[in-house]
């Protein structure tokens, strides 16, 4: 009768955890690692970057009149040889880039 209930338990815990993964999963926004990793793959795509940074806390942005959650972060790109600096904001929600500025 203990086994039979030591595997009900572990069967009804796992489900559970199982439930709360698939929550959370859901409802947790994007971490600063990840939208990084976004990021780079968007400027990846007009060459090489040979530096990145992001800022760990979200700050209120507003572009367009809308409001965002966004992560600050930036990229170094050589141009013609050129080492050219970019920040960017990403969304802390869905992981787009609302902006892109090249810096001096």
């Amino acid at each position: 009768m203990k086994a039979r209930n030591a595997v009900i338990a572990a069967g009804a815990g796992i489900a559970a955890g199982f439930v709360v993964k698939q929550q959370l999963d859901r409802y947790q926004k994007i971490t600063p690692e990840k939208a990084l990793k976004k990021a780079k793959e968007t400027f990846k795509k007009q060459g090489p970057i040979s530096g990145s940074w992001i800022y760990m806390k979200p700050e209120e942005v507003e572009k367009n009149g809308l409001f965002y959650n966004a992560y600050r972060g930036g990229v170094t790109r050589s141009i013609d040889g050129e080492n050219k600096q970019y920040e960017f904001h990403i969304d802390v929600d869905t992981g787009a880039v609302i902006d892109s500025v090249e810096t001096a």
